[in-house]
């Protein structure tokens, strides 16, 4: 039966709470509603910086409570700039989407006066869940099998669910559920008649006797959850956020209910709508509304930005690296570039040599039995010297270093006509054929225009 302030009030409360505790809560619950009225209108930008960070917060919490992984800087990235999380699954991301659209159209919903219908109910929970998809489940006789999850319809088989104990906790059949649901919201809108219904038993109990229904195959905390909102919303309550760290005291709330004592459920549910209401006053005032743990979330989103936008493993600079680099970058690129230019160019000289530096010492080579020279800047130079041209005797150069940094290292390409090519790359990551092909073709035609100025040069001193 509908629990009345007379009727709680006389009662205790819960197993840990006195009587009096409990009517001190709704009071201050009740109380705090009329402060918030005397704040109202509230400027519309504030406002929005308010419902933002209850529905940030409703999003996260909700979608965590029943197992999704995304964390709270996660959930913000998704909603707040597209932002997916890597290497989590397609799935906590529709969830989150979903949740954060019947959110929205609920919001809409209270602001058009849209009363509370089993179509409502069920629209709510197309949004959530999007479309149909399979979960794990038990068959009667305890075997692992799949159960389709249907949306925005009743469930089609059982959803019973085994407790702690062991025991079965039946929530209504399939076949029980249409009636059940018909009686819940006849419920509910002979309630709303009555002038001096209390909103807070009233959302409260409608969570409670829908999740004792169980109505759909799954989602069913979050469509319950979503209601409550809903109806407190409708009466100018903020939003009661259920936090995913006070998950145990929630499911114990619900097991006392389960046993009997409804008000232990109430009693818990007013005390998180105590904690939106000052959150809501608090903003209303200008007050700052970050809470302890906000420092966390937004440290959580700060880190899902950096890995986004640091999408390359952080490497940093250790002999391992250096050597695969000069091995599969450096020595490869250097040997394609020098076998062009002297396939192309060697005529046109008297010689052609290469000169190995490391730090401005030069080596023989880059390595001396297998081990590597240690140092940051390695630099190989190809010499086409004496050009065999009488009084034309000029060399071409060609300088290919490798900068080594910290986390990452940098081609340096130039010759000694001018041309310059210059890219910083990631430790991890090589450069890609193209930009190979790109260099190659780019020198080849530096050092043809060297030679064919030369050329002009002894043709205009014959003239």
């Amino acid at each position: 039966m509908y629990l009345s302030y007379a009727f709680v009030f006389g009662r205790i409360a819960c197993n840990f709470v006195s009587t009096n505790c409990f009517m001190e809560e709704l009071k201050k619950a009740v109380d705090l509603k009329k402060e918030l009225d005397s704040l109202r209108p509230i400027d519309a930008e504030t406002e929005a910086i308010i419902m933002q960070k209850f529905r940030l917060d409703w999003n996260y919490h909700s979608n965590h409570l029943e197992g999704n992984t995304l964390t709270y800087g996660e959930t913000k990235a998704l909603l707040l700039f597209n932002i997916t999380a890597q290497g989590k699954p397609l799935k906590d991301h529709i969830e989150v989407t979903g949740h954060n659209e019947a959110i929205n159209w609920v919001l809409d919903m209270v602001k058009g006066d849209r009363p509370l219908t089993e179509n409502f109910i069920r629209q709510i929970h197309t949004l959530l869940l999007k479309k149909p998809y399979e979960v794990d489940a038990i068959t009667p006789e305890g075997k692992p099998t799949k159960k389709k999850v249907h949306v925005g319809e009743y469930k089609k088989t059982p959803n019973h669910v085994k407790t702690v104990t062991g025991e079965i906790f039946r929530f209504a059949t399939p076949e029980e559920t249409p009636a059940k649901m018909t009686d819940l919201l006849n419920w509910y809108n002979e309630k709303i008649e009555d002038e001096d219904v209390n909103p807070i038993l009233l959302a409260a109990e409608f969570h409670y006797k829908f999740i004792r229904i169980h109505p759909f195959d799954d989602g069913n905390g979050r469509t319950a959850r979503i209601i409550m909102n809903f109806v407190l919303m409708k009466y100018g309550f903020p939003p009661t956020i259920i936090k995913t760290q006070d998950k145990e005291n929630y499911f114990a709330a619900l097991r006392l209910a389960d046993a009997g004592n409804i008000e232990a459920f109430i009693h818990y549910i007013t005390q998180n709508l105590v904690h939106s209401l000052e959150l809501m006053i608090a903003g209303a005032k200008g007050e700052n509304i970050e809470e302890e743990d906000d420092i966390e979330k937004e440290v959580a989103l700060l880190k899902s930005k950096f890995e986004t936008v640091n999408e390359n493993k952080y490497i940093t600079k250790n002999n391992s690296i250096t050597r695969k680099i000069i091995l599969e970058l450096l020595f490869p690129l250097s040997k394609k570039i020098f076998s062009n230019q002297e396939k192309l160019f060697t005529s046109f000289y008297e010689e052609s040599r290469l000169i190995y530096t490391i730090d401005s010492r030069t080596v023989n080579n880059l390595f001396v039995d297998d081990k590597l020279h240690e140092g940051s800047n390695y630099t190989i130079e190809h010499y086409f010297s004496y050009l065999k041209i009488i009084g034309f005797e000029r060399s071409f150069v060609t300088y290919l270093k490798l900068s080594l940094k910290r986390s990452s290292y940098e081609l340096n390409i130039n010759t000694s006509n001018g041309y310059e090519y210059e890219i910083n790359i990631p430790y991890g990551e090589f450069l890609i054929k193209t930009q190979t092909d790109f260099i190659i073709r780019e020198l080849a035609n530096n050092h043809r225009n060297f030679i064919e100025k030369i050329v002009k040069l002894k043709e205009n001193s014959k003239k």
